[in-house]
Formats: C-alpha cells, structure tokens, sequence
C-alpha cells in the first residue's frame, strides 16, 4: 500500500509539474497588442539624427541594457594566459580543393584552463578569402567526412543516433552533419571557413564549474552573479578568442569575417557580433527567441520557456521577465541593430514556428532605422517576403526557405551571395 500511496503521489507530483510549465502559442491572431521600446531615442528623451548620436551615445545604452538584464557582462581579468598550438596541416584537404589548417587555442587562469580546437579550411590560390567563423553541436569531426579531422576531447551531449555514448566522440560520429557544411561548395566559393565545437568554450548543460567560467571566477565563487555571463555570452567570447587568432594569421589577417550561427547559437552569433564589432557580418539561421526573434510577441519559444528549458544561456537577471516581456527594456530589433552599420544576414525556415519566423524578420524591419543612418538599406517592408524571395540590401538581408529548423545548402548559397554582394 506504501508503494501504490507513493506512486500516486509521484504521478500526481510529475503531472502538476508538466501542467506549470508554460504553454507555446502559435496562433497569430491570439498576440496580445504591443509597443516596441524605441530604437533611436536616448535615455533621456531625446532623438538620435546622426551617426554620432548613434554611435556615441544611443549604441552605447542599448549593449549595456542587454549586458545588464540579458546575456550577461564577462568579467575581466589580466591574468588569462593563451598559448597557441598547431595540430595539423594540409594543402590537399577537400580533394585538394583547400587547405586544411587544425590548431588549439588554450587559455589558462592559475590550475584552470580550457583548450579550443579549431578546424579551419581555406580555398587554394585564394588570397586572404572571407571566412565563416562558426560553431557546431557534435565537434569538428561530425562537419566533414575527412578522417584527418580530430576527435574532439571535449564533453558532449550523448546522441545514439550519432554514434555518441558516455559524452565522449567516437569514430562512428564522424561526417554525420555533413549536411549542414558544405565544405567544398563554401571553398569552391572562394570563402574559408573555421568551425570549433562549441562546448569546447563551455558545455551545454546547467553547471558552470566546467567551462570557460571557472577560469574567471573570484575566490568562492561557484556560479556566474545575476548580471554576469552564461552559456551564449561565453560562446560569444570563445568566438571572439579565435578572431584573435585569424586576426593574427598570415593566411587570414588581411581577411573580412563572417560570424554565423544555427539555433541556440545564432542567438551566439548575434551576441557575438555585437560584442565585437570586428565581425564584419554576422548570421543568424534559426535563432529564435533570444536571438532574432521580437520577445513581445511571444510566439513558439517564450523568454519564460527558454529560461525554464536553459537556465545557463542567459544571466539570471533575464528570469525577471519570464512572462514579464513587457517589461523588458528592450527588444530583439534592437539586437539586430547593434551590427550596425556591418551586414547582418536573418534567415527563417518555413515550419520553424517555434523560432517564430515572422518574429525574426520583424526584427530586422524595425531594426532598419539604425541602418539608414548610414544610408544601407535594410529591410524597408513590413510586409514578409514569400518563402524562397531573398533579400540581400546592402543592410540586412533576409530569407524565409521551406522546411524545418535546420541549416540546408539554400541557405548557405544566400549567405555567400550576400557576403559576396556586401563585404
């Protein structure tokens, strides 16, 4: 009888649960009327008219606000060392299309350090290309089918299908995401292309004594403060440490880069962009709510169901506004706009409701004024171009393909077009 009382209660406990977790909605017309924070009016009332206003002052209040209440500060430190180590190179990679280049990026904080491995492929005979600097899910290994390419030490998510088991990479994971890299047809392009798996910057999961953020912790510290970085931000971060390095590059130092991101870190890559302005533009496929989605209209993915489903993305004071979006001082457009006056690409897929489609060209619409400070052209229109119509203004570009949540060739021959058009 014992058994059967505590069964009862542990359904009852578990259905109570799901039945307080917030709900998706996706029904357009049940969006509650709202009203966007301004995009070029200061803190204190007045209008921004130039590129100094801009630039100087407006850029300037809305970083810190989302700094402050969304993706966290990182803290400083002089004493994070770096050291650089080259694993491996080859100038026949690709069927002999590129040139492959593997190195480590270890930075170290007293006992503490994290090593980023970096797989990089450049087009042959092509002097200083543009390059893609990205992230990805499973490790370098899981982009390409080349088995030169290094098995990631690093934790990583078990995925049977994948091959992968006890968080560990595995030769039976290697090329299974070939799909979303078109390595050759990007080097074919005349583009290079630098991929790092992204729990190499920090793992993917609720717990920040692994990671990035222990290098950087005060004494007895053991989490990030309320205002200071989560998981996005330290991916932004990481992105940014091997920018330092392309920087540097003989092969790339005279080369424009290009940030982009799928999902959680499309939502990196707008970070990243905008923390860096080194970033000569920056892509964002998919990101969704946090990303480029508008907050306000809370549809698919909300600010209380993705602090609910990812507690470590965002600073703690994000949580303030689950269900509170109102009340933010800020909305995505004004994200999008901070990669202003450098292209900025949003791409959307058809079924991908919970990323809210309409939401992330929203974004770029509004965030269009910043633009025409500088006279780009961003996305004029209110209205949502039709699935497979493009736009690529000197500005913000902007697709909506058919299809789900995920990264397909469409959408990478747009963001070479666009790069190729706007860089």
């Amino acid at each position: 009888m014992k058994s059967i009382s505590l069964l009862i209660a542990t359904c009852l406990l578990l259905a109570k649960t799901a039945s307080s977790q917030p709900k998706a909605n996706y029904d357009e017309e049940a969006i509650l009327p709202y009203t966007l924070p301004p995009l070029l009016v200061n803190n204190s009332g007045r209008k921004v008219e130039n590129i100094a206003d801009w630039e100087h002052t407006r850029r300037k209040e809305i970083f810190a606000l989302f700094e402050q209440e969304m993706f966290g500060k990182v803290p400083k430190t002089d004493a994070l060392q770096r050291s650089v180590s080259i694993l491996e190179e080859s100038d026949s990679a690709l069927h002999g299309k590129a040139i492959r280049k593997q190195f480590a990026l270890t930075f170290a904080h007293g006992e503490k350090n994290i090593r980023i491995q970096v797989l990089l492929y450049l087009p042959k005979n092509v002097p200083s290309p543009p390059v893609f600097v990205s992230y990805n899910f499973y490790g370098n290994h899981t982009t390409v089918d080349d088995p030169a390419v290094m098995l990631t030490p690093s934790w990583i998510p078990n995925n049977k299908g994948f091959g992968i088991t006890e968080h560990k990479a595995t030769e039976a994971s290697r090329g299974v995401r070939t799909s979303r890299w078109p390595m050759e047809k990007i080097v074919e392009n005349g583009f290079g292309i630098a991929t790092v798996y992204y729990g190499d910057v920090d793992p993917d999961r609720d717990d920040f004594t692994d990671g990035v953020h222990p290098l950087f912790y005060a004494a007895n510290q053991t989490k990030p403060k309320p205002d200071e970085w989560g998981a996005i931000a330290a991916w932004a971060w990481g992105a940014s440490r091997v920018l330092d390095y392309l920087k540097e590059a003989p092969y790339t130092n005279a080369s424009k880069f290009i940030m982009f991101g799928h999902s959680r870190l499309g939502k990196a890559s707008l970070w990243a962009g905008a923390s860096d302005q080194r970033f000569d533009a920056v892509i964002s496929n998919d990101s969704g709510c946090g990303g480029a989605a508008l907050s306000r209209r809370k549809i698919g993915e909300t600010v209380a169901i993705i602090n609910s489903a990812f507690p470590h993305w965002f600073a703690d004071n994000f949580n303030e506004y689950n269900g509170k979006e109102e009340n933010l001082p800020y909305d995505q457009h004004m994200l999008i706009a901070l990669m202003a006056p450098r292209p900025v690409y949003i791409a959307s897929a058809a079924e991908d409701l919970w990323a809210d489609p309409k939401g992330e060209f929203l974004s770029g619409h509004f965030a269009s004024p910043a633009y025409a400070l500088y006279k780009k052209t961003g996305l004029p229109s209110e209205q949502q171009p039709a699935i497979s119509e493009p736009i690529h203004h000197s500005g913000i570009g902007y697709h909506i393909r058919p299809g789900k949540h995920d990264v397909k060739d469409y959408d990478w021959e747009q963001y070479m077009a666009f790069c190729r058009k706007n860089l």
